[in-house]
């Protein structure tokens, strides 16, 4: 039975063995092996490894062909029960693998097969609903008719107590697992010596020990082997089975080997014939690209070794930008194609560090450029200069997120502002021999300058800093396009992303093994500088590329390499070389240029900052002229100009802050706020110069009528056409011209004293100052209306309140001064109006309130005016109370007293009919004649004359007519009803 070949299972004999038919054969017989069978060799990996694409892969796996006339696992040959009795052992190993490959083994969890399906009862639904009724009909057989065996039961279970009994006659120690004779306490447990003799002779009690404990271990053995061959006997109709069918199955197999045989042949001569050769080309094939990729991957290492002189070499010419793309882009190959070379371990620390030195030298560089660009002369163009330059280092400051070169900028700005107004003044001191600019500090000789030559000089230091303003508006509109078109071209690069990710989704997964080939030869050809590297990689790439993968990459350039290539575009050719290769990289360079690129929030804020700065340097310039104007204004020089000379100054201000205005888009308020301190100081003084002036002539005026000189008719007309100013220079033949006796304003006479002729000019002043310096109006408002303030209280005490009497030294205030003096008033609130309109057309609707000191001020004159003509009437009204108190009703009539009524009224008549309109003349004198009626009547009544037609009452009727008649024959008062008949006393 040992010579015959028995099938084993496939879990069994070999664990490599292959599938489930393998058969385990015992050795044979040497001279009966096969003659072209080899020699042994090792066993081939039991878990060879996955195809990894080289050529040999293909040829050494597990063949059935091939492994026809070698060694294989299916040839081994081992004793299965001589493995598991193995006598060396101390026990029988659970799994006797264990032997080789350690005792770990048995407790390892084995992964489960990721190729075999996981098995479960559903698997076997339809076998056991197929299986279903056979089984049924089996286990009724079963109970039909019953095994044979079950019919010696009882023998059987006798036979079996029986084999128990005697087996328990043998010690249980020999049934242990342990049992292991070299342990000294089994060995003495089995062969007690204790009982023989210890000495060196052997008596005949020990010999007798000895025989007796031999006989019951043959008794053991003996009872031990007979239920051996009680077992065996019991299960011989199996074993006889088992050897009547070994012979079937040996023909069997020894059919199935010789077509397995003849198998083996057939498909040799099919791998010799057709597949060594494919296979072979196959190899060949993978050989030459692994070469190609091999030679691309040298082509790549020696460009990549020539980046740090192509570096250099972009640096000596200031090409940052594409120092920076090459950088970024050898880095790039550094870290997905060149990762773990170990000449290049260094290379990339190297470029960090080149890269960090190049920040600082664009930052250097930009500051030299921004100091060469504002303090370049003003003579020379006012483009910008090297624009290229300039929009190269914007580019590269902000691709190294060196957001802050604004204030570089700005700093540089401040120092530059500072050096223009330097070099105007030593400009202007230079022209001006008095002042020695070596032994004066640079402030005093400002303050030495005549006012028109430091005029000048502010002249010539506004339109510097204009030019300075436009010079940094358009450095400033490069910088600003720059960030723009950056913004804009990460936009569109963005969307071109998002939109071509879509559109070639499947052509990446179709091409992605040609695209792979050649992703070195692309960047290659991006490292390719100007001829400097090897050249034919592109080359041969484009002959070795299809239509297709060329539209591909034309597309992904359009996509990922739009943003360098938009905002390079005035570059040197240089640089635009190197931003349009960038763009051939499907993804290494131009996506890692897009990926440290500011963010869109960054760089929107970069452009709001450059418009900022612009605001920054109208505000600069700015400071410095309010510094030059303080200067000046220091020694209260400014606050001593005239008229003529500040409203110059102002005007100059105002064109210059216009200027600025519409040059920067923003209105800067620190000049124009140290112009309206000086402007409130000049009007403070402008003020205090006429208020004074005004006092010295009322104090010296006699309150006589004034002739009117030509000039002033000339501007009491020009006021009556709209024109509230002072007339540029004197008419032509005014001179020539006499002065008339009345002012004339819309046809009306007054009588004026030279006071007011001079108040009206200055009027005209303050309003002409408010149409040179609006930004004063409010200011010069309250001051005129102080000045006409002033002229109605100092008037009112020197006329009314007698004041002339001791100022000028008059006699006596008389009827004619009186209304001389409201005539004046009339006139100047003749004016009053005219004033408040201009002032109103100047101010701001929020300030309209101010106007109210206007008519504060109109009622103040009518006031005064109104108190004037109560004066007269006063006059008189003391005059007709001490003449007629002696009035007596006798011969001869016309009375005396009535007599000199009728003088005192020509007086009155005579001192102001010329003075005063016919109007007031009329009213002054119904007036005047109530109160003479008044008096008249009391007198009367004290008499006790009354209209009774009596002698006494005609006397008194013929001075009453006398008095009529002597009044109505003044002029202007024919038609004055004088109402006589209240002279008497009405009766009751």
């Amino acid at each position: 039975m040992s010579s015959n070949p028995i099938p084993q299972s496939s879990g069994g004999g070999g664990r490599g063995g292959g599938t489930s038919d393998g058969l385990f054969q015992k050795p044979r017989d040497p001279s009966m092996a096969p003659r072209h069978y080899r020699t042994p060799r090792s066993l081939p990996d039991v878990c060879p490894k996955e195809p990894t694409g080289d050529g040999r892969g293909l040829c050494d796996g597990p063949s059935v062909v091939a492994d026809q006339h070698r060694w294989t696992v299916y040839n081994s040959k081992v004793n299965l029960p001589a493995a598991l009795n193995d006598p060396r052992l101390a026990k029988r190993e659970s799994d006797f693998f264990t032997k080789t490959w350690g005792l770990d083994f048995a407790e390892t969890d084995v992964m489960p097969s990721f190729y075999l399906p996981n098995i479960t009862r559903e698997h076997f639904s339809s076998y056991l609903q197929e299986t279903a009724q056979r089984e049924k009909i089996h286990e009724r057989c079963k109970n039909v008719c019953p095994n044979k065996d079950d019919l010696s039961v009882p023998t059987i279970t006798n036979n079996h107590d029986k084999a128990r009994a005697e087996l328990e006659q043998v010690p249980k120690i020999f049934m242990k697992p342990e049992f292991v004779l070299n342990d000294p306490a089994t060995f003495n447990a089995v062969l007690p010596w204790s009982h023989f003799s210890v000495a060196g002779g052997k008596n005949s009690r020990d010999v007798a020990s000895s025989r007796l404990l031999q006989e019951k271990l043959s008794h053991y053995l003996d009872v031990v082997e007979v239920s051996i061959a009680r077992q065996i006997s019991f299960r011989s109709e199996a074993f006889f089975h088992a050897m009547s069918s070994q012979h079937e199955l040996q023909d069997q197999m020894r059919e199935t080997a010789d077509a397995v045989a003849k198998l083996r042949a057939r498909t040799a001569a099919i791998d010799r014939v057709m597949c060594r050769g494919p296979l072979r080309a196959l190899r060949d094939a993978l050989t030459r690209n692994n070469c190609v990729k091999l030679h691309n991957k040298l082509k790549l290492m020696a460009a990549v070794h020539q980046t740090q002189p192509t570096v250099q070499l972009l640096l000596s010419t200031s090409e940052f930008v594409g120092a920076l793309e090459l950088i970024a882009t050898t880095k790039e190959v550094l870290q997905q194609e060149l990762q773990g070379i170990h000449s290049f371990r260094h290379l990339g620390s190297q470029l960090c560090e080149m890269e960090r030195l190049i920040d600082k030298m664009m930052v250097a560089d930009f500051s030299t450029y921004a100091q060469s660009d504002l303090n370049r002369p003003f003579e020379e163009d006012s483009q910008v200069m090297e624009k290229d330059r300039l929009q190269s280092l914007v580019f590269g400051l902000l691709r190294q997120r060196k957001l802050d070169f604004l204030d570089i900028y700005s700093d540089e700005m401040i120092r530059a502002a500072k050096n223009v107004v330097r070099q105007c003044v030593v400009k202007s001191v230079s022209q001006i021999s008095e002042i020695d600019a070596d032994t004066v500090k640079f402030h005093e000789q400002m303050r030495l300058m005549t006012f028109h030559q430091w005029f000048d000089l502010l002249l010539d230091i506004f339109e510097h800093f204009i030019l300075f303003l436009k010079r940094i508006k358009a450095t400033l509109s490069v910088i600003r396009n720059v960030v723009l078109e950056v913004l804009d071209s990460s936009q569109r690069s963005r969307l071109a992303e998002v939109t071509s990710a879509t559109n070639h989704s499947n052509e990446d997964e179709e091409e992605s093994g040609g695209s792979a080939l050649h992703s070195g030869e692309a960047e290659l050809a991006y490292l390719t500088h100007e001829g400097l590297f090897i050249s034919d990689a592109l080359n041969e790439a484009e002959q070795r590329s299809s239509i297709t993968a060329q539209a591909r990459a034309q597309t992904r350039a359009e996509a990922c390499g739009s943003d360098s290539a938009s905002a390079t575009t005035e570059s040197s050719s240089s640089r635009e070389h190197n931003s349009n290769t960038t763009s051939s990289l499907p993804i290494g360079g131009a996506a890692a240029i897009e990926d440290v690129m500011p963010s869109d929030l960054e760089l929107g804020r970069v452009a709001n900052n450059v418009q900022e700065l612009l605001y920054t340097a109208s505000d600069v310039s700015h400071d410095r002229c309010v510094k030059v104007l303080m200067t000046r204004a220091k020694d209260g020089s400014l606050e001593r100009l005239s008229s003529a000379e500040f409203v110059c100054l102002s005007q100059a201000v105002e064109s210059f802050v216009k200027d600025t205005e519409e040059e920067c888009g923003r209105r800067s308020m620190s000049l124009r706020g140290a112009l309206q301190s000086q402007a409130n100081r000049f009007v403070q003084r402008f003020h205090e110069e006429r208020k004074t002036k005004l006092s010295l002539l009322l104090d010296n005026e006699r309150w006589k009528q004034a002739e009117v000189p030509a000039e002033f008719q000339d501007l009491v007309d020009s006021i009556a056409d709209g024109r509230i100013s002072l007339p540029d220079r004197k008419h032509t033949g005014s001179e020539d011209r006499k002065p008339s006796e009345f002012l004339c304003v819309d046809g009306q006479k007054y009588a004026v004293v030279g006071t007011v002729l001079l108040l009206i000019r200055m009027f005209l002043e303050y309003c002409q100052c408010v149409n040179d310096i609006p930004s004063i109006t409010t200011d010069i408002l309250t001051r005129l209306t102080d000045l006409l303030k002033h002229f109605n209280s100092r008037s009112c005490q020197l006329v009314l309140g007698a004041g002339a009497l001791q100022v000028v030294g008059l006699k006596t205030i008389t009827t004619r001064n009186l209304a001389l003096a409201s005539r004046c008033l009339q006139l100047v609130v003749h004016y009053i109006p005219v004033i408040r309109a201009h002032f109103e057309t100047r101010l701001q609707p929020k300030q309209y309130s101010v106007l109210r000191h206007f008519d504060h001020i109109t009622k103040d004159y009518n006031d005064h005016i109104a108190e004037i003509s109560a004066k007269l009437v006063a006059i008189m009204d003391s005059m007709f109370e001490k003449a007629l108190s002696k009035y007596e009703v006798k011969a001869p009539m016309p009375s005396a007293c009535l007599r000199n009524v009728c003088k005192q009224m020509a007086k009155m008549h005579e001192a102001i009919y010329e003075l005063l309109p016919e109007e007031q003349t009329q009213m002054l004198f119904l007036r005047i004649n109530a109160r003479f009626n008044l008096h008249l009547k009391r007198q009367l009544a004290r008499l006790g004359v009354i209209n009774d037609g009596g002698p006494q009452n005609g006397l008194v009727m013929v001075d009453v007519a006398f008095y009529s008649e002597n009044v109505q024959a003044l002029r202007s008062l024919e038609c004055l009803d004088l109402n006589m008949p209240e002279i008497w006393e009405q009766k009751r």
